[in-house]
């Protein structure tokens, strides 16, 4: 009797603790560089979840190994709520595809929260590159084979995948340069060091209004609705071609339900609000909002339609 009392006053005040939550600062891990826009979004989430919880929620950037150092670090930390990842279409889809020995499991390792928003990629050139369209840039490819560098913010992720698809589909030669995020990338991109790259939108957005870059297509299997002008890869002769990013909140795996669901209807509640939708629309993305459990649903599906794209194509394991 004793001790079933005293599991009752356990577990009552670990939901007392629970429904307190936050009580200390939370980190957000970001497992790739500043100035990308998994960084991008992750600091204005954790802006709106400072002032709804009342907690300072910091931003810790993590790179290295395509988002698996911080991933890891995260899938290993205490599961209390304290450390979050922002996940993406790369860390918690395409890595495991392409790596043989992913230091963490996408889907058994973590809780996942919420979806916070989804963009496409967007191929991007200097402006003073031979070409200024997407068709042009094809003649282009088609008639100088292995002329053309293209840089992607990391190896594995889905701005490198986008332009693997487009070599594959397109039936053209391009060199891959892999940089350590968005930022080291679209510099040489502006500096002409490499004629093309992919990018998220959002992080490309600022280039794109200002004519400092050019967008030559985005990789969505429909034009982007705040970014009408520019065409898409497939509808400009690339059949079947398509990428889509996301990015959303993930716990370790064991985090308590509450904290989960806390964290999720926060999230998705800052979603709704006026300057939220704007600055999404403004980088060229928008919410999704979603469950946990639809989130964890679609971290599987993700995995395996990226496992059958590296297969059917060719793509080597890493």
């Amino acid at each position: 009797m004793l001790s079933a009392l005293s599991l009752g006053i356990s577990m009552a005040f670990a939901g007392a603790a629970h429904a307190a939550y936050p009580e200390r600062p939370v980190t957000i891990v970001v497992p790739y560089p500043p100035g990308g826009t998994t960084d991008l979004l992750a600091r204005t989430i954790s802006m709106k979840l400072t002032k709804s919880l009342g907690q300072t929620f910091i931003i810790e950037n993590k790179p290295g190994a395509g988002g698996q150092i911080g991933s890891q670090a995260v899938a290993k930390a205490k599961p209390d709520g304290y450390t979050l990842v922002m996940g993406n279409i790369n860390s918690h889809g395409i890595n495991a595809a392409l790596y043989k020995a992913l230091p963490y499991r996408p889907v058994q390792d973590f809780a996942p929260v919420i979806i916070v928003a989804e963009t496409p990629n967007v191929m991007i050139a200097n402006k003073d590159a031979p070409f200024k369209t997407f068709d042009e840039f094809m003649t282009y490819a088609k008639q100088n084979p292995g002329a053309i560098s293209f840089g992607s913010t990391s190896i594995g992720g889905s701005p490198h995948m986008s332009g693997e698809l487009l070599k594959a589909k397109g039936e053209i030669d391009m060199v891959h340069v892999p940089y350590q995020g968005a930022g080291p990338m679209l510099n040489d991109v502006l500096g002409g060091q490499i004629q093309v790259g992919f990018d998220n939108l959002p992080s490309s957005a600022g280039h794109i209004e200002s004519g400092s870059l050019r967008a030559l297509a985005v990789t969505t299997k429909e034009r982007w609705p705040t970014f009408e002008k520019i065409p898409t890869i497939a509808e400009s002769g690339v059949a079947g071609y398509e990428v889509s990013a996301w990015f959303g909140i993930l716990a370790p795996a064991g985090t308590p339900d509450d904290v989960v669901q806390k964290l999720n209807q926060s999230i998705a509640s800052a979603l709704t609000e006026d300057d939220m939708i704007k600055r999404l629309d403004g980088m060229g993305a928008r919410a999704v909002k979603n469950t946990p459990q639809q989130f964890a649903d679609y971290i599987q599906s993700e995995v395996t339609k990226w496992t059958e794209v590296v297969k059917n194509n060719d793509l080597p394991m890493r």
